[in-house]
């Protein structure tokens, strides 16, 4: 099906045709009204144990029922849960928490936000090379080797979305909110949506990102206080340099200021010319020399958000030329990683198998390719995935393809949310009431094994269910949100158009909540309306600006008879 880069987000999944599969094992679909309702209480029972015993802290331990901070202590579980607050409906909860963080979120502190997690940048500085797998290892392959790997068994490990700095994910909670506040009820100040306190705080937290290399590519940790630390390594992961557009694009077009989407598109195009001649780009490289450290290349953990962020902000900024790199991307990956309709990781230079595993943070793709209206091919990776999810009661970090069993030391489930996120995007394509039944297969597989009197534990090991104590932020701004918006099909994050809201800004007349909202790479939806609403006339102002400095310029360059010749005339 091609790909038509002027449909929005949102009304991909409405225009695509819909086919109707068999019912559940059962012979009846899951019913989408009672599952919400337990959807919801999950959300309040995970929510109300966090600000009970964890707030301030970015983290709940729900074992102990008490918090940590993982991220920065930026209170992350509030900022990450506040737009899923709205989604629920519970608009004066969402007024409540935007006055405390206004009040209590504080950037100019003394903290390292990393771009990937300090046990991947340590093994990093350890390692020396990355063995290869030959095609034959498909039918022999032995964990004990993965392990043996430092690559293998540190880079290419377990760890959300790849991550990137964490203060990206606070920019992106904080735009989102933002552009939520007036449908939520909150009295927004004259000027809104291209001003507003948390439009300000995100500014903020994004100009502490702004570092960055000879290369164009950022470093993987900064220090919020002091900015680069000496001798910070500059190893980063393909997905820290490469997941910025989204947020980084939005803030540009709300403040005015083009130097945020500026760097994220250099950082972008720097991973583009750095692919391989097979076209295929490794987990981690050398910002400052360009060269790849690890050359496992895949759509996993340390590459995921990059591949993903191609596709949305080609979405969001309807740029042909973002998507053309993706579908470049997507040639090689189908050519060089995919085996029966698995991916797996290869060397980047070579396309010899590497890694014959499936991890966790991969079952994003199927809804990734749903974007882009390969229907097919995502249905068919998403029941390989499903059928896993199926074996266990959720899915283990690493799935051992050939042998068909999780990878020792890999056996946990963070509640993590990309299946049910792929789920939710195929089921708004295809109205297949199989993805419903995933739905209900993880509310019915996290409530008997997670739950918890204080919110929900990771599952340490699917094996024998053993229990983590640590609710990651993601599970409320993700896993929740997902699950919820599966079975909710009129939230107003599905709006097809038939509706909005008209706002009158200092630059004219906005159209928001038309829907095709935008989801982050953390799940915070952005209405790609609200970039138009403060650009038109900040585009005209700069090029006034330019008018003019160009004048005084060739004014003050001339020379001086020259000048008075002018002065003297009319």
């Amino acid at each position: 099906m091609p790909f038509r880069l002027l449909i929005p987000l949102g009304l991909v999944c409405v225009l695509l045709p819909l086919h109707h599969g068999a019912p559940g094992p059962d012979g009846t679909a899951p019913d989408p009204a009672h599952y919400r309702e337990r959807v919801k209480a999950m959300f309040y029972h995970a929510y109300d144990s966090y600000l009970e015993n964890a707030f301030p802290y970015d983290e709940l331990r729900p074992l102990t029922c008490d918090g940590h901070d993982t991220w920065g202590s930026f209170s992350l579980t509030l900022i990450d849960a506040l737009d899923t607050l709205l989604i629920l409906g519970n608009t004066s909860e969402f007024q409540r928490v935007v006055e405390v963080l206004q009040d209590n979120v504080d950037f100019d502190i003394d903290v390292n936000a990393s771009v990937f997690e300090t046990n991947i940048r340590d093994a990093l500085l350890r390692a020396e090379h990355s063995a290869v797998f030959t095609l034959s290892a498909l039918t022999s392959y032995d964990s004990g080797l993965c392990m043996e790997n430092k690559w293998n068994a540190t880079i290419l490990t377990t760890f959300r979305e790849a991550p990137f700095c964490s203060t990206n994910l606070v920019v992106g909670g904080l735009l989102s909110a933002h552009l939520l506040s007036k449908k939520a009820g909150v009295e927004v100040e004259a000027g809104w949506p291209c001003s507003g306190p948390l439009l300000r705080m995100a500014e903020e937290a994004a100009r502490k990102l702004l570092p960055g290399t000879p290369t164009g590519m950022p470093y993987g940790t900064v220090n919020l206080l002091h900015g680069v630390n000496p001798g910070e390594t500059p190893v980063t992961c393909t997905a820290g340099i490469g997941t910025f557009i989204v947020e980084f694009a939005t803030l540009s077009s709300l403040t005015g200021d083009p130097v945020f989407e500026d760097v994220a598109r250099v950082a972008l195009m720097r991973l583009w010319e750095s692919r391989s001649d097979i076209g295929l780009v490794g987990n981690h490289i050398d910002v400052l020399t360009g060269k790849w450290v690890a050359q496992d290349a895949g759509i996993g953990a340390g590459v995921d958000s990059y591949f993903e962020y191609l596709v949305k902000g080609a979405i969001l900024l309807q740029d042909k030329k973002l998507m053309a790199m993706f579908l470049e991307y997507n040639k090689a990956i189908r050519n060089y990683t995919h085996f029966d309709d698995w991916y797996l990781w290869v060397q980047m230079y070579k396309g010899t198998v590497s890694m014959p595993v499936f991890q966790s943070l991969e079952a994003y793709w199927p809804g990734l390719q749903s974007l882009i209206g390969d229907i097919d091919n995502a249905m068919r990776t998403f029941l390989n995935y499903y059928t896993v999810w199926k074996q266990f009661g959720g899915l283990p970090e690493f799935y051992n393809i050939p042998q068909g069993y999780t990878v020792e030391k890999r056996e946990g489930y963070p509640l993590r949310p990309e299946l049910i996120e792929s789920a939710m995007y195929l089921y708004r394509a295809t109205g297949d009431p199989t993805l419903l039944e995933l739905g209900r297969d993880a509310v019915e597989s996290i409530e008997k094994i997670s739950k918890v009197e204080c919110g929900f534990a990771t599952i340490k090991d699917l094996r024998d269910h053993k229990l983590d104590n640590r609710m990651e932020s993601f599970f409320l701004a993700e896993t929740v949100k997902y699950l919820y918006l599966l079975f909710h099909p009129n939230n107003f994050i599905h709006n097809n158009g038939s509706t909005f809201d008209s706002v009158m800004t200092p630059h004219g007349e906005c159209i928001l909540g038309a829907g095709g909202y935008i989801f982050n790479t953390e799940a915070h939806p952005i209405d790609p309306a609200a970039l138009h609403c403060c650009r038109r006339l900040k585009e005209e102002q700069w090029e006034v600006e330019d008018l003019i400095k160009e004048f005084y310029s060739l004014r003050q360059s001339r020379p001086r008879a020259q000048r008075k010749t002018v002065r003297s005339g009319p």
